[in-house]
């Protein structure tokens, strides 16, 4: 019988797949391109089949490495679920957890709960990353994240969730402006081409155009853009159009020191909804659905 592969070779196979380049993924490994040769010349050796094909410029998977990797993927996502399961034997919520947070969510929820989080479980160390739900998914499928906060609804195949708190819209617009007068503010009261939103690739703002019905062709395309939610609020201060605002950031700092008015939205209009999210094959899912119950409670109207 072959000797089976060792985890290690499974992680230069995987490494070597994604990043076509020996270099690129021995670094990915952190060991010396040498030693990742060697471990996969041992790996196709121990199979009995060639696993690449390799040229002075590049790698390339073969028809039967393609399937090889996938089954090593497989392999490590068990593996890793074995480790979750040993981890929440121990005490709940409590060792290393790495937590991705998407940016218009993480500067707004993190400095309310993080205290309290701290408090109630002293032994757990959070290893915080922010970036855009794209990103963060992908990390979580790579296992280089345990657990994200991201806004739905978003396309996340293969994760569960537990929604922890609606997050509506509020508009924002200049204290000089029409829509200023009126005490709630109606979907077809927006003025489409004096709205900002954030650049494509923030969640956000398809949330944003879905909750004031703005799908159309082209929707996502034609307003005028902003980085983050500090600079669409700098941008309404100055004059230059009005935005939709989720609730978390309003009476923020972002907020309070800008010169803007802000107006609720009438009721039906549909919010987005903050959610834990993890992989299906984790282990710690009950920890996890504890946490969203924490954060629920955490939550300002509860």
């Amino acid at each position: 019988m072959s000797a089976l592969p060792t985890v290690r070779q499974l992680r230069y196979l995987l490494a070597l797949a994604e990043t076509r380049h020996f270099g690129r993924a021995a670094k990915a490994c952190h060991v010396t391109q040498s030693t990742l040769s060697a471990g996969m010349r041992e790996l196709e050796a121990n199979l009995g089949v060639q696993l690449f094909e390799r040229t002075k410029r590049q790698v390339i998977p073969t028809p039967l490495g393609l399937e090889i990797v996938e089954g090593a993927r497989a392999a490590i996502d068990g593996i890793k679920a074995l480790v979750e399961q040993a981890q929440a034997a121990q005490a709940p919520l409590s060792g290393p957890l790495r937590l991705g947070v998407i940016p218009t969510v993480g500067p707004f929820l993190l400095p309310r709960v993080l205290p309290l989080l701290r408090e109630a479980y002293r032994d757990l160390k959070l290893f915080l990353r922010e970036d855009l739900s794209a990103r963060l998914l992908e990390q979580l499928r790579t296992g280089d994240l345990d657990l994200l906060i991201i806004a739905y609804p978003y396309d996340a195949p293969g994760t569960e969730a537990e929604i922890f708190a609606d997050d509506e819209f509020w508009l924002a617009c200049p204290r000089t402006h029409p829509l200023c007068a009126k005490p709630v503010i109606r979907s077809g009261d927006i003025p489409e081409d004096e709205l900002i939103l954030l650049e494509d690739g923030h969640c956000l703002k398809d949330h944003a155009l879905q909750a004031c019905h703005l799908e159309g062709p082209g929707a996502r395309s034609r307003h005028a853009q902003g980085t983050s939610l500090s600079t669409l609020v700098q941008m309404v201060a100055g004059g230059l159009g009005v935005t939709l605002l989720p609730r978390i950031a309003v009476g923020t700092d972002i907020i309070d020191q800008a010169h803007i008015a802000l107006k609720p939205l009438e009721k039906g209009t549909a919010p987005r909804q903050l959610a834990v999210t993890w992989r299906k094959t984790s282990g710690r899912a009950e920890e996890f659905r504890m946490l969203a119950a924490f954060l629920r409670a955490s939550m300002p109207d509860n």
